[in-house]
């Protein structure tokens, strides 16, 4: 997930950072949102800390029946190499072009809910030693913008409806409390994703536009 794939590089030297990170995204995500990950390519180049992860998808957890929960072709990032060998590891930028959501509503919650829900168990796990915390991170800026956002749910009969989503930007994430850890990093991007979705795509809102229509469709054919 977009936390994993920059935590996954922490335990890594810059000479072997390629064959390792696309399995350390997809182990590491898959921990802490309960959901498949996966990844088809990693080019970082070990001179510059610049590369691209290519095909990131990002699964959903139990309940929810859409493909996906976010999958972006192409992620472009730059990290600092240096900071690789100290205990908080510095990522200059990450930018997710053009990403695809999937936002479905279930019988409680959203599917991005959910994994919100499913990181926080994660980080629950971590405080009480069960888990793996690993190094801290600074993001000094994330961007996710032009995203091809849909919506469904029950009641649409989980028809997608294209909403419109605001591009994302974050900046010094961790920066003032000195590092997060890969957890927390994903729960910050969740959080701010699930926010600007459930403004655009107001599940209340649309059911309320639906039963309006079934209603003038009920009186037509009445008449």
């Amino acid at each position: 997930m977009l936390a994993a794939l920059i935590g996954g590089t922490v335990f890594l030297r810059p000479d072997n950072i390629n064959p390792l990170i696309d399995t350390s995204i997809a182990h590491r995500g898959s921990l802490m949102s309960r959901a498949r990950v996966s990844v088809d390519a990693v080019k970082i180049a070990p001179a510059s800390g610049r590369g691209t992860i290519n095909n990131l998808v990002i699964g959903n957890p139990a309940g929810f029946k859409s493909a996906y929960a976010i999958k972006a072709d192409r992620i472009d990032l730059e990290i600092d190499l240096a900071s690789l060998n100290h205990d908080v590891v510095v990522v200059h930028f990450l930018v997710i072009d053009g990403p695809e959501v999937l936002y479905q509503q279930g019988d409680a919650m959203t599917n991005f809910d959910a994994i919100q829900k499913n990181i926080l168990s994660y980080l629950g796990g971590i405080e009480s030693g069960m888990g793996v915390q690993g190094k801290k991170l600074i993001v000094e800026e994330l961007t996710i913008y032009n995203a091809r956002a849909q919506a469904s749910a029950a009641f649409m009969n989980n028809k997608n409806v294209s909403v419109a989503l605001p591009d994302i930007s974050l900046k010094n994430i961790g920066k003032a409390k000195g590092g997060v850890t890969p957890g927390e990093l994903g729960q910050e991007v969740f959080g701010a994703l699930n926010a600007k979705l459930s403004t655009a795509a107001n599940f209340d809102r649309l059911k309320m536009s639906s039963d309006q229509r079934l209603d003038k469709a009920g009186q037509g054919t009445a008449m």
